[in-house]
């Protein structure tokens, strides 16, 4: 199953050139996107396709999110223009002939199936493969291993409500060393020109209705996209406020944010239905970002909201003005659900996670080794 997008064809002479690239999309992040926004630029008509959840299971172990949850969470990234839904695990001519694509991308990372096979090995030998670098420090895998390390050190101590006493045998730093180079935790390192990159660079026309949300859109998901899509409805340009790693961590508690403030900038960057990002913005909505971006109405959702340091209430101003809107995005997922579902599954993820790494040092090595 296929969606198109309105309003890409290409007009005249001028040939289209269709990109390829699929993947399991979980957990989606800001790494997924820069490789298709790479993947775009070098043509100009992108499809996407998302394996199912047999496929994922079969090939790398359970999903965090489900096929439903991953197609939306791909339709809304700005540089895709279809979604192709359960597309099979292995790349073949056959598919990018069916959906009269030129050439398959992918990252400079090897993905292999269930018996170790590289999933583009026929496009490969066909000429119809190309590179697009890999986002540096940043994985599914490597986002698992955060919450599975939830009960370490980070920015409390000590035992939390998700600390369990695992076998040494169980040991993350003993099972999932992160010694891969495609997987393996490293330190992400931002950059202007990535922040360029992902910006729309637009500012609102003259009239336009400027909205205006803020949170920690920690580990982007299908709830911040349903809130998202609703509040980028209420006008004509939507601007979202990322409060500061200890802003997030004041409120929410525990060892969040898992991803920290540029991880979490270019995660939402990359959604279609967001103009700009205040990095770091303050927690109350205050009279001159009110003024400076000339807000129209601030939104939020139906999750609760914490009081300031002072205990007043960071929605005040706006509610002053009567430019407060609250709305109900129709989705419960947040990221304290996402959370749960690795930890409830702790053992599976931690397996999966092991595996993903000894088959990668395997293919590594053999790279090292060829003539």
């Amino acid at each position: 199953m296929s969606e198109m997008a309105s309003g890409d064809k290409m007009g005249g002479d001028k040939k289209q050139v269709r990109v390829w690239c699929d993947g399991c999309y979980d957990m989606v992040h800001f790494g997924h996107a820069n490789s298709l926004r790479q993947a775009k630029a070098m043509g100009n008509y992108l499809m996407v396709g998302v394996h199912s959840d047999a496929e994922v299971t079969e090939h790398k172990g359970p999903p965090v999110f489900t096929e439903q949850e991953r197609y939306k969470m791909v339709r809304a990234i700005k540089w895709v223009d279809e979604v192709v839904e359960a597309a099979p695990y292995v790349t073949t001519l056959e598919t990018l002939d069916k959906y009269e694509c030129d050439f398959c991308v992918h990252g400079d990372d090897i993905t292999m199936t269930a018996e170790g096979v590289d999933t583009y090995h026929i496009v490969k030998a066909a000429n119809r493969y190309k590179e697009c670098l890999r986002t540096r420090g940043v994985s599914t895998t490597d986002l698992v291993g955060r919450m599975l390390l939830m009960t370490r050190s980070h920015f409390k101590t000590g035992k939390d409500e998700y600390s369990v006493d695992l076998p040494p045998e169980a040991s993350l730093e003993q099972g999932a060393t992160a010694h891969s180079p495609w997987t393996g935790v490293t330190q992400f390192l931002p950059t202007t020109q990535q922040l360029i990159q992902f910006s729309s660079g637009k500012v609102p026309k003259p009239g336009d209705r400027v909205v205006y949300v803020a949170g920690a859109f920690d580990l982007f998901h299908v709830g911040h996209l349903d809130f998202l899509e609703k509040a980028a409805a209420q006008g004509d340009f939507l601007i979202v406020g990322l409060h500061t790693d200890p802003i997030v961590n004041r409120y929410k508690g525990y060892n969040y944010p898992i991803m920290n403030l540029h991880e979490r900038t270019l995660s939402v960057l990359a959604c279609r239905y967001v103009d700009e990002v205040v990095i770091g913005a303050p927690y109350p909505v205050t009279p001159d970002l009110m003024d400076h971006f000339r807000v129209d109405v601030v939104c939020h959702g139906t999750t609760p909201i914490s009081d300031d340091v002072d205990g007043s209430d960071p929605y005040a101003e706006p509610k002053r003005r009567s430019k407060f809107k609250q709305i109900e995005s129709g989705n419960d997922m947040t990221t304290q659900k996402i959370v749960e579902r690795i930890i409830e599954h702790r053992m599976e993820f931690m397996v999966r996670n092991m595996k993903k790494e000894k088959k990668e040092m395997a293919a590594y090595e053999g790279l090292l080794t060829r003539p």
